[in-house]
């Protein structure tokens, strides 16, 4: 042992002594006779010694044990983006606190520890390929329920493994759908999410109106309550991944677990979940009382199975979280005025009598997933009943442009039928 400790010292001493002799090669060449690292990419002219140390002692200078310290003398405040979301987690471990861990205390690590950014290079290359990350970098984490696969066209399947088919991404089955249209313009999740906002905090850069002025010729957007209070994706996102009711069991000793036609999560819990969708987002109300998209966070059920039998109760509710959002989704159309204006399911307000999925049946604790009742969001609340009521009255105004909307509609397809 003494020997080795000697021995790394003595390299350690050769190498530092190497470059303080040869300081105009930099510690490139020199720590290339023992090293045959090449760097790439961004750094492909770098010289080892402004990452490592003028010493050559910062072994790791991308990490976040020193802060990524060998990254701030050049990247002034990269080492902020430790200190937030992508990071810390904070918002996900509070709530695994208020549902899963309630059944078990170390559920967020025992399944949610995987995405954590520690190192700068878990976004920006490994080893010494250094770059700027791309959309498919982002998507590396951003994938599955998580936003940002939808921006590439992407939804998760359902876990059961009659469904686990077709093409794979991050070694996951996604269904193809429509991707948004800034992926199809060239644009990278970079060009709305920067590193500066990144360092600070922040979810976006830049928002819609940064880059787009609503045309007033659009008879969506001569309508005033909706600029001014709607979230454009509201209209403009497509589609929205959505999963109701998340079920974790968590297994010991129970040979059984081999049984369930869904997907593993780990050597202690199997996932699966009751319903997916990707259809058109449920709305509700943002932070800023703005009309925005919603989706369940999770609607967290929880049971234990200990040789092959259920521990307690089965399929216990802890928690039906919802959560505004924005959508990766965006496409030019939007829906028709009827899929708002008198449509209650939309917006948390399904009559009994309408609904076709029956969780109450299936002994989950919820009368219906479209429904208010037991639910709450995390970052805004539930459209009212009330505010709803007066949407839907179809006044002299709304008739018009409804109207409208399909001359439209008629005028461009008036010739679809003539013959060639």
């Amino acid at each position: 042992m003494l020997k080795n400790v000697l021995t790394a010292l003595f390299l350690i001493s050769s190498c530092v002594a190497a470059y303080a002799a040869h300081p105009s090669s930099g510690l490139g060449k020199q720590c290339q006779e023992c090293h045959d690292h090449v760097v790439t990419g961004a750094h492909a002219t770098v010289t080892c010694q402004r990452c490592h140390g003028e010493s050559g002692d910062i072994a790791t200078p991308t990490a976040i044990d020193n802060r990524a310290a060998g990254c701030v003398d050049c990247h002034d405040q990269s080492d902020h983006i430790f200190d937030h979301a992508m990071a810390t987690r904070n918002a996900e471990q509070q709530f695994c606190q208020r549902s899963w861990s309630k059944g078990d205390p170390q559920f967020f690590e025992r399944n949610c520890m995987g995405c954590h950014v520690t190192d700068c290079l878990d976004c920006h290359g490994e080893g010494h390929e250094i770059d700027l990350p791309t959309t498919e970098t982002c998507s590396s984490c951003h994938n599955g329920y998580f936003v940002g696969w939808d921006f590439s066209g992407r939804a998760p399947r359902e876990d059961s493994v009659r469904y686990q088919r077709g093409e794979q991404n991050h070694d996951q089955y996604f269904l193809k759908m429509r991707p948004d249209v800034h992926l199809e313009a060239g644009m990278d999740c970079g060009d709305c999410h920067s590193m500066a906002s990144l360092q600070a905090g922040k979810v976006v850069a830049k928002g819609c109106i940064d880059c787009h002025d609503p045309d007033p010729t659009v008879i969506e957007h001569s309508v005033a309550a909706h600029l001014d209070n709607m979230e454009c994706a509201s209209c403009h996102a497509a589609w929205s991944a959505q999963e109701y009711g998340t079920f974790y069991i968590q297994t010991t000793d129970s040979t059984n677990s081999t049984y369930f036609r869904v997907r593993q999560n780990n050597g202690e819990y199997i996932k699966s979940s009751y319903l997916k969708r990707q259809d058109s987002p449920i709305l509700g109300l943002n932070e800023q009382g703005r009309v925005s998209p919603i989706r369940p966070q999770f609607i967290a059920y929880y049971s234990e199975m200990e040789n092959n039998q259920p521990v307690g109760e089965e399929n216990r509710l802890l928690a039906a979280e919802w959560k505004a959002y924005t959508p990766h989704t965006i496409r030019r159309g939007t829906v028709m005025c009827d899929s708002c204006h008198n449509e209650p399911r939309r917006f948390m307000l399904q009559p009994e009598e309408k609904r076709i999925y029956r969780p109450d049946r299936d002994g989950l604790g919820l009368s219906s997933f479209w429904n208010v009742d037991g639910q709450q969001i995390e970052n805004g609340s539930f459209y009212p009943l009330e505010r709803f009521q007066r949407m839907s009255r179809r006044d002299r105004n709304y008739v018009e442009l409804y109207v409208r909307k399909w001359q439209i509609f008629l005028k461009k397809d008036e010739n679809s039928s003539a013959p060639q």
